[in-house]
């Protein structure tokens, strides 16, 4: 797995949770139904298995892959819009190549992250790289959406590229674990996203046999999502897979175990862990736009349609109307 991993995980500072700390519960663990997202490609969302009172400021993750796509398998999401939310793409194996309105671009690859703060809105597509397209290759990561509160809901779009070797390196109290804190903090440690919606963030890889236990922030909602390997959740040690997510209740520290024994395709568990202060604020969602009232998702087709968002340069432009480019799934209520 190209995420950086340290060959000897002893000299990493520890992660160390206070005495007396209040080990939280889990209320539920759920499955991530399959999608198709883009031009085609197969997604899990167990986000939307879940009340999003749950998951606040979360709106949606998306994992992607992992994949072996053959030469002229891979696809991407082609130009389309967003406003009122922010993107967070982790690219664990493989590239993507982002291109937007604004005239930004680049390549996203083997463990970086890209943050994209669509605020007021930006036109972006997310497509595979021509050497992807040409010779196939392994394809795996994950989006985040993270909403925006009503006061920065219109803010200027912006970018935060983060090196894979840019995260905050950690390893569990065993040292049978490594945390890439991507951003947010984890006790004394913070990663070097910077966030307009306060959030936690991190990459766990676990050894099998391994316990990862983390300090917490008590205002923060905390959920674990597998994306390969077999393992536990809680003191109670519920079960967990790839493709589940855990949900936690109140406290300040969560658990996290691997099993002893893991199937051949998964040496061990690879979670995400995140948290975040709930927003609290009534959401409306049409596809690619989050607000706050039905006037502002009218408003935000209308600028859509009137090229107000802009538009990519002519080499991939192909503007529709948004609900054609809406993430399957999603509500589309008005």
């Amino acid at each position: 797995m190209p995420a950086v991993t340290p060959n000897d995980l002893t000299v990493l500072p520890r992660l160390t949770v206070p005495a007396g700390a209040t080990e939280r519960e889990v209320l539920d663990v759920v499955d991530g139904p399959a999608t198709l997202e883009g031009e085609g490609f197969q997604v899990r969302r167990p986000t939307a298995a879940l009340d999003l009172r749950m998951v606040d400021p979360f709106l949606m993750l998306d994992h992607m892959g992992a994949v072996e796509y053959a030469p002229g398998e891979a696809k991407g999401a082609p130009d389309h819009p967003h406003r009122g939310f922010e993107t967070v793409t982790y690219m664990i194996d493989g590239k993507i190549r982002h291109r937007d309105s604004n005239g930004g671009g680049g390549v996203i690859t083997d463990g970086a992250t890209q943050w994209m703060t669509a605020g007021a809105g930006i036109v972006h597509s997310e497509m595979p790289t021509q050497d992807l397209l040409d010779g196939g290759g392994l394809f795996h990561g994950v989006q985040l959406w993270v909403n925006l509160p009503a006061a920065q809901k219109w803010s200027g779009p912006r970018y935060q590229d983060i090196t894979a070797d840019a995260a905050e390196l950690l390893a569990s109290d065993d040292a049978g674990a490594v945390v890439r804190l991507i951003a947010g903090d984890l006790g004394p440690f913070r990663g070097p996203g910077s966030t307009r919606t306060p959030i936690t963030y991190s990459h766990a890889t676990l050894a099998p046999g391994a316990e990862l236990r983390v300090p917490w922030r008590p205002d923060f909602n905390g959920l674990v999502y597998v994306l390969a390997g077999r393992g536990t959740v809680g003191a109670e040690r519920r079960p967990i897979r790839d493709g589940q997510m855990a949900v936690f209740g109140p406290g300040d520290a969560l658990r996290l175990r691997a099993d002893r024994e893991q199937d051949s395709n998964a040496p061990g568990v690879e979670a995400l862990l995140l948290g975040g202060l709930p927003i609290r604020e009534e959401i409306a969602w049409y596809g690619p736009f989050v607000m706050n009232t039905k006037a502002e998702i009218l408003q935000a087709i209308e600028d859509y349609q009137a090229g107000r968002m802009g538009s990519i340069p002519a080499e991939t432009a192909s503007r529709a109307d948004p609900a054609a480019n809406a993430e399957p799934g999603l509500p589309t209520d008005l």
